[in-house]
Formats: C-alpha cells, structure tokens, sequence
C-alpha cells in the first residue's frame, strides 16, 4: 500500500481504530522507506532489503546524485517516504523534496530565514544538522537557531514553528528532531557556552508538553527522587544540586544534540547528554550530575524513569549523546531488554532498558588509557591518575591521554544486525595532551577552558577503526583500520552487508561476518553523513549525503590552518586537504 493510500484509507476509517499514532510504526515496518534519521525506533540503522547480496554488489553503481549547493559539513541522512526523498544542509538548513518518479526532480524547497550573525559564530564545531524527521504529513527540521519547523509534505509549507531558545546567548540546534508516536522530541546544542541542557517535547499540533533539563532541581529536571533510579537506586532529592557548587549548574551544560531511541511497549525514550561547562574540571568540583548521562523518560510525561552517569565530574570533553541502539540479545543465558551505547570515553555499556541496570562496560578501543575499567555495582571508573587534568591542576598540560576529546566514537551513529547479533562501529583511534585554564562566563562567549592537541595513538597510522562488536560479551570481533576516523553512520542490511563512509569519500561495503571488503566508490567530498536503503519500483538503492566538515573537517570547512585550532582537529587531519574537497552531495546507488 503506498503512503497516499495509507492516509485516505486512514481518513475513511478502514483501519477502524487505528490512530495517527501507530503511523509510523507501521511506515517503518515497510523496508521500502527511512521514514525517520535512524531508519526505525530502536535505532538500529537495519534494513531487511537484501536484493543488494554479496554475488552482485561487484554491480553497485551510482544512479543518480544530487548537489545541495552547501560547502560546509553535511551530517545526517535522507528520509525517504514513498515517492520523495526528503534532504537537508547544514546552515542555511535548506530541505528539498525530490520526486524518484521524476529523476529526482525538485518537487519544493524550503530555506528558513536565520540570522547568520546571531547563530554561526557560536555553532561549536562546525554548521552542521543530522537530519529530518516525519509525521503525520509534516517534515519537521529542527533549524539551527533553535526553531523547530513543521514543513507540509507535499507543498514545503511551513504549518507551525516554535523558536524555543536565543542564539545570542550560545544556544543553537546541529540534532535532527525525533518523533516517537504523536510526540516531536528537540534537544539543545551548546555545552560550550554554558547552556543548561534540556529535551524539550511538543504535540503534532506545535504545543509544548514539557521541558526536561540535564540539571537543576527536581521538578526542572522531571526527576522522582523516590521513583527515579540510578543503579537500581532511588537518586534521592536533589541530586543534581548536590553535585555542583553554587548555582553553577545554571551554567551546567550537559545539552543534547544527539540521537533519541523509543521503546513502543515500555513508552520509554532513550538519550544522552553533554560534558560540563566548562572544560575546565577544577572550577567545577563534584560529579555534575547529570551531565555525561543516559537518560531513559517516560514518553506522554517526560519524568525520568532511571539514569546513569557514565563520566562522573569528566575532566576530557567526553560528550555523552551517542545514539543508544535498543535490541533483545542473551546476556549470560537470559534474554535482556538491552540499550548499548558506545561512549565518547571509550568504554562501550550494556544496560538493561527497563530498569537501567549496567550489564557490561568494556573498552571498545584498547588503546583507552584514562580509566581501567568500570565497578559494574557502583558504575564508577578506576581512573588513573596520571592522565587526570584535575589531579594535575589549572595550567599544566596533561600528555598522553587516550582517547582525545574527539572520543573514540563521536556522534556519528553504530548499526546493529540482529541476524548477526552483532554492532557496527565507526570509531576514532587518537590521544591528546589536555591543558585546562581559568575561564570566565559571560552569556554568548565561548565557555571552554582548555587547550588541546590531538595526535595518533603511539604513531599508529591509522586514526580510525570500523569495527564488529559483541556486546553481549563486551569484545571485537573483527576491525578494519582506516587512514582517517571513520566518521560516518553505518547501515546494516539484510544480506550481511553493512555500509559506512569514509573521510576520503569512500562508500565501502563490507561482509557484516568477517569485515571483509566487498564494494567501495569514492564520492565527490568526504563522508561524515549516514548510509540508508530503500526501494522504489522494486529495485533497492542505497544513498550517502558526502560533504566534508564537522569536528574531523573543521579546518578545510572554516579555512583554518594553525595546527591548534578546531580544539586540535586541524593539525590532526591536515593531510585531508590531499584526498578530498569541499561540496555537499547526495550520492545514489543500485545494481
């Protein structure tokens, strides 16, 4: 049935007693479109299409592209919803709606109205958005300056909007919206210039129903002290305010511009959150709570069901929003609900999404050297001292620390099989020297207080790995190096071939069961985009937004060429100037 269909027989009442809420499970339990940024509710980023298999992937070529006429970072990925193809761009966040029954012919084009001035200069590593996302007939992009816009799908029409924060004090948007049942979920960027992190979520309609902040009180926070745990405890009242100093938590950080995942049977929305503001973790005595942490809510009332701190008082940039894939695996001979998140630290958890119990906690880089591993009753690291920025005090430079702030995974997002069971991993393999310093706040001005350099781990070549991993066991499988971090989101498909891109611009193809190279075609810019599937008129195609920029790209995207800037990133990835170029493009493949 095609979407079209769906919404009349929809309007008429044949599916009596089916309400616009089941819309989009039932959209993304049709293969044939990506009807919201990570493919489906639980974050997966699978696909059953298996008409592209490993006997003819060899005959994988490009069909069709589309340049977006942007330069600067292109994160994120197509939606695809019957007939159209839905793209966005980093600032200016343009969307265009392609017709695929028309050669991807330009159907509209919407591009918002923001005030450059107001909002570029403090977007934090680099203009970039992830994505959109759909429902009941409206695209929703969530703008850079804090707007979130409701587009008719068919005109480009805006229906509502709802500015919800001011650039002017730091404040802007780089995440795509989610939508889970009738609810549109929105974070907030900007840990840092000191905003205070929160999830904000409205009706289909444009009406907010609740704010839930990072940090603050309880009833800001939408925390139980009682009901709400941490580690199968109650978190107590106040618990957040317990762990800063002063009203430092108004300046607190632990924002959002990650990935949100929903579990439909528990009505549980899952997330993370930021780094502290500032940088420097001496003028930020205490945990911090909760900064660093997942977060799992209730959906119709945003209340916090459990949460877990993973980087207690971080001291590195360990940013704590990677997206939390959900799936059902075995974990010592019993069936868990499980939640796996691969954090900017280096360590990779297992939790029980139910009840927020830490299954597991291992290191899925061993080059990590900052912690020795998790007390999985406590959930605290063994932190070596050595490679702690706070022990060693404000104005001393910090060597050696594995990972670099840039984390051994950034935000760009896993894939999970569940024919395989397995994860699929896009990670960095690069250390740092981390000098923090005093710094004072003032609204709209950077907030960091640190200085960085960023280099391969112990002259390893390779700065990235892409990599299978058992995280009912907490091992690699198997990992393939890669000259560059692998900074793009992966796809798994039905025929066990997963997808991922490449900072050159490569689209590479591997076995999902050994690694084993099968497919690569280098794309007009690098890739910090995410690889998706669909099909139309029977023939499954597979698409990549290429454009170079983000934290990895910064120095090529703003033109920088001091080794120091982009937090250290510039010196680290000069040589990308040797392989690749600016250019936002959509690159479409089939057989």
């Amino acid at each position: 049935m095609t979407f079209l269909r769906f919404l009349i027989a929809s309007a008429v009442g044949i599916y009596a007693g089916t309400s616009q809420a089941d819309e989009l499970q039932k959209l993304q339990d049709d293969p044939a479109n990506w009807v919201m940024p990570a493919g489906n509710y639980n974050n997966q980023r699978y696909s059953s299409l298996k008409q592209i298999n490993k006997k003819n992937i060899n005959k994988l070529n490009m069909a069709w592209s589309f340049s977006t006429g942007v330069l600067r970072g292109h994160e994120g990925n197509s939606l695809v919803i019957d007939d159209t193809l839905y793209i966005h761009t980093p600032f200016p966040n343009i969307v265009y709606a392609l017709d695929l029954n028309n050669d991807g012919a330009i159907k509209w084009k919407y591009e918002p109205k923001q005030s450059y001035d107001e909002t570029v200069p403090v977007m934090c590593c680099d203009t970039v958005n992830r994505g959109l996302a759909y429902a009941d007939g409206k695209i929703f992009l969530n703008q850079a300056d804090t707007t979130l816009v409701a587009l008719d799908m068919h005109t480009g029409k805006v229906v509502w909007s709802d500015k919800r924060d001011d650039p002017r004090t730091g404040a802007t948007s780089t995440g795509a919206a989610f939508v889970f049942k009738d609810t549109v979920l929105v974070g907030i960027s900007g840990s840092e210039f000191g905003i205070r992190g929160y999830v904000q979520a409205y009706d289909l309609q444009g009406n907010v129903k609740y704010k839930a902040y990072t940090t603050g009180p309880d009833d800001e926070m939408l925390v139980d002290p009682v009901k709400t745990t941490s580690m199968l405890k109650p978190v107590g009242k106040d618990s957040s305010l317990k762990t800063w100093q002063g009203d430092q938590w108004k300046i607190g950080g632990g924002v959002t511009w990650g990935w949100f995942s929903y579990d439909p049977d528990l009505n549980l929305f899952y997330y993370g959150t930021a780094n502290p503001s500032t940088w420097n973790p001496v003028q930020r005595p205490g945990d911090n709570k909760w900064t660093m942490s997942l977060f799992a809510r209730d959906l119709d009332s945003g209340m916090a069901k459990w949460i877990y701190q993973m980087t207690p008082h971080d001291e590195w940039d360990y940013d704590g929003v990677n997206e939390i894939i959900l799936s059902d695996q075995k974990i010592k001979n019993k069936l868990r609900k499980t939640a796996v998140h691969f954090d900017r630290n280096g360590f990779a958890y297992t939790m029980d999404r139910e009840t927020g119990e830490l299954l597991l906690a291992k290191k899925f880089d061993p080059s990590v050297n900052w912690s020795k591993g998790v007390d999985l009753t406590t959930g605290r690291h063994d932190r070596v001292q050595q490679y702690s920025p706070d022990f060693n005090g404000e104005d001393e430079n910090t060597t050696g620390i594995c990972p670099a702030a840039l984390g051994s995974k950034d935000q760009q997002p896993a894939a999970y099989s569940p024919r395989t069971g397995l994860f699929y991993v896009p990670t960095n393999h690069v250390c740092m020297d981390y000098e923090p310093f005093e710094v004072e706040y003032v609204a709209g001005q950077p907030y960091v207080g640190a200085s960085l350099s960023m280099y391969p781990v112990n002259d390893d070549p390779n700065l990235g790995n892409f990599i299978a991993w058992d995280a009912r066991e907490g091992k690699i499988v198997w990992s393939n190096p890669e000259r560059f971090s692998v900074w793009s989101g992966a796809l798994a498909t039905g025929s066990d071939i997963v997808f991922y891109g490449t900072l050159e611009g490569y689209l590479k193809a591997v076995d999902a069961k050994t690694g084993r190279e099968l497919w690569r075609f280098k794309t007009a810019s690098g890739i910090i985009g995410n690889v998706n599937t669909y099909e139309h008129n029977g023939k499954q195609y597979v698409s990549v937004i290429s454009g170079l920029g983000g934290w990895a790209g910064i120095g090529m995207a703003m033109g920088l060429k001091n080794d120091a800037d982009g937090d250290g990133a510039v010196g680290l990835y000069k040589s990308l100037s040797s392989w690749t170029n600016l250019g936002g493009v959509l690159s479409v493949f089939s057989l």
